[in-house]
């Protein structure tokens, strides 16, 4: 059992790069605590109608939100991405925000990912809701020139934006990680709402027992 963040980037896999020309990467971040088929859905929809040639997905150490959320150690949420991700050529991890540790700021992050590879135009995919709150984003109008937003919609929801988003209808799932957390926490079933892998990483690590 790989126990330390060292031990865990090590056994994750970096794929060569091409440099003949661009490729199209989605990143969809999140705390993902835990992730569940909603994100893998939102992933493979996008990927598939904008043609994109990979989907990473980045949890982060700690979401700077001011209503700070409570999530569990980062390398136990990564390990979850990855079984969660597993079998899927088009996914993949990226580490970075658990590695740096600390408030995860998608400007920084995009900065350091665009220097490290030129060779990649990034499509950030967030959802329908987040879209109204770009504008409160750190540094937003210097990260519209290093990704391209994509935004996740759902029936009913808003596509009005002061900003350029590229927007994908996705199939309505109302699925969410606190559900399935407080499910966990009494003892009722979340097959199906997460991969198996996933589900046997919980029961395994005894995860989410005493979630309040």
């Amino acid at each position: 059992m790989v126990t330390t963040l060292k031990e865990f980037v090590t056994q994750v896999q970096v794929e060569p790069e091409s440099a003949d020309k661009k490729k199209k990467i989605g990143i969809i971040g999140g705390t993902f605590n835990p992730p569940h088929v909603g994100h893998l859905i939102i992933a493979e929809q996008v990927a598939d109608k904008l043609g994109l040639d990979k989907v990473y997905f980045m949890p982060n150490a700690k979401p700077p939100h001011i209503d700070t959320k409570e999530a569990i150690d980062p390398i136990d949420r990564a390990r979850m991405v990855q079984a969660a991700i597993a079998g899927n050529s088009h996914f993949d991890i990226e580490l970075l925000e658990v590695q740096r540790g600390g408030k995860s700021y998608t400007y920084n992050t995009m900065l350091q990912l665009t220097i490290e590879h030129p060779n990649y135009d990034y499509y950030f995919i967030i959802g329908g809701d987040e879209v109204a709150y770009l504008n409160t984003w750190y540094r937003i109008d210097d990260l519209l020139h290093l990704v391209k937003f994509v935004g996740v919609n759902r029936p009913g929801q808003s596509r009005e934006s002061a900003y350029p988003v590229l927007w994908v209808d996705v199939p309505d799932l109302a699925i969410s990680s606190t559900d399935i957390r407080q499910r966990i926490t009494h003892h009722k079933s979340v097959r199906y709402l997460v991969p198996d892998l996933v589900a046997a990483y919980i029961v395994e690590n005894g995860l989410y027992l005493n979630d309040r």
